[in-house]
């Protein structure tokens, strides 16, 4: 089964606890903290895998985790980092956010990776948190978690040609033709139903051997997601080179062949500034015979370039060839992948100690990148970190805020997903 699209969700490790230790060893009555850091949580990446070719390995499983970072210890022994998942993706594969549909990454050169969920940092150890006038802190941060996140998986093939046309135009019998692949060919239509991929050499000194794909036939409306072709339209957005291949034998070729240039330009139309030769196959039936010099006429009218062939009886395979290669960069160029850099969005995240309060389901809610952070690697168990927090509510102006907002004690107040009685700070705090 080929695989295009799949969703997926991925959630990265927690950081590792610091430590809140003391040191202990004889003839040393005043052991000073000694707690370690805890480890990173292990991220997750996408990488390109050159020996893959469809999102295949993602479709029964969807939810990826990495690991934990390790807790600290004492003598000032910090955890160990958990370890980074990596997940293998095929070339040309476009990473979207779940929600939004925002691109986070496009992949398309062996080896290129992108970070989508960032692992935890370690918590601090109590070692941190001594002052001149407190030399035995027991407070120590808990692990930041990972980020949690769901991603939309789109592969769009990386191929030199790509073969577009109707239903039953012959696109997968001249794809055999041309290449070593063997797809499946029938006298009906929508035989192909996943795209396939074929190499050609073009029998030139040069050596070239581009590849090509057949993408499965589009139907008028395919652009707006009629017919099966539809979801097959982004694999020729890579592309170099365009065949359109028309069925010669078909009632109107010349109005086969509007309705996929219609498609492909209502899809984007940055498609028809491509380079472009039109196919009119099947030139061994009689129907076809008596076509082509209409046809031939209107593409040379329209200023197309236009190749007869058969794809059946291999009839004008030599001078498509040519044409192909003569549309086709040199082989230095086409060693590499049509869109060789690829993209990937570098998201800066604010950690500053801006928040915003609102008044949600009967409980105030806070938003906030730090004051989240903080809650979440707070230990409440612990009076002294539960009072570190109190002061920095203070600190960020958070404790004014909700005054002004009408809090009173005991009320409920979330931040991130953890869900706190509200006690007013006390003066001097």
């Amino acid at each position: 089964m080929f695989l295009d699209e799949v969703r997926i969700s991925v959630r990265a490790g927690t950081g590792g606890d610091g430590a809140a230790t003391f040191r202990r060893e004889a003839h040393v009555p005043r052991g000073g903290p000694d707690g370690g850091d805890g480890g990173r949580g292990g991220s997750i990446y996408l990488r390109v895998d050159a020996g893959q070719t469809t999102l295949r390995d993602f479709r029964y499983k969807h939810q990826f985790s990495a690991t934990p970072g390790s807790r600290g210890e004492g003598s000032r022994r910090h955890g160990k980092a958990g370890s980074d998942l990596y997940l293998a993706v095929p070339p040309g594969t476009g990473v979207l956010d779940g929600v939004t549909g925002a691109l986070i990454a496009d992949l398309v050169a062996v080896g290129q990776k992108a970070m989508i969920a960032r692992g935890g940092r370690g918590g601090l150890g109590n070692t941190h948190f001594t002052t001149s006038t407190h030399q035995a802190p027991t407070h120590a941060l808990k692990g930041e978690p990972g980020q949690e996140t769901e991603v939309r998986l789109e592969l769009r093939l990386i191929a030199d040609i790509g073969l577009v046309g109707l239903p039953n135009a012959g696109k997968s019998t001249l794809l055999a033709a041309l290449t070593a692949a063997t797809p499946k060919i029938a006298a009906y239509p929508f035989t192909t139903l996943e795209p396939n991929l074929g190499v050609m050499d073009l029998g030139m000194q040069d050596g070239r051997k581009p590849t090509i794909a057949d993408v499965p036939g589009l139907i008028e409306g395919a652009s707006t997601g009629a017919g099966l072709g539809h979801a097959f339209l982004r694999h020729v957005e890579r592309t170099r080179v365009l065949l359109h291949i028309v069925d010669g034998a078909s009632r109107d070729p010349v109005w086969d062949h509007n309705v996929i240039r219609d498609e492909l330009e209502a899809h984007d139309p940055a498609l028809l500034a491509k380079p472009q030769l039109v196919v009119f196959n099947k030139l061994d039936l009689a129907e076809a015979r008596e076509s082509w010099p209409e046809f031939a006429a209107a593409m040379r009218t329209a200023g197309r370039n236009v190749v007869a062939i058969s794809a059946d009886t291999g009839e004008g395979l030599d001078e498509l060839r040519a044409a192909m290669g003569s549309l086709l960069p040199d082989a230095a160029t086409l060693a590499s992948p049509p869109d060789p850099a690829g993209v990937v969005v570098h998201k800066l995240e604010a950690a500053g100690d801006g928040f915003t309060l609102e008044h949600l389901d009967g409980m105030h809610v806070i938003h906030g990148k730090r004051i989240e952070r903080l809650v979440s690697q707070t230990n409440f168990d612990n009076e002294e970190s539960g009072e570190r927090f109190q002061r920095e509510l203070l600190r960020m102006g958070i404790d004014s805020a909700l005054r002004r907002a009408g809090v009173r004690p005991g009320d409920d107040v979330r931040i991130g997903t953890t869900v706190l009685a509200w006690e007013p700070a006390e003066a001097g705090e």
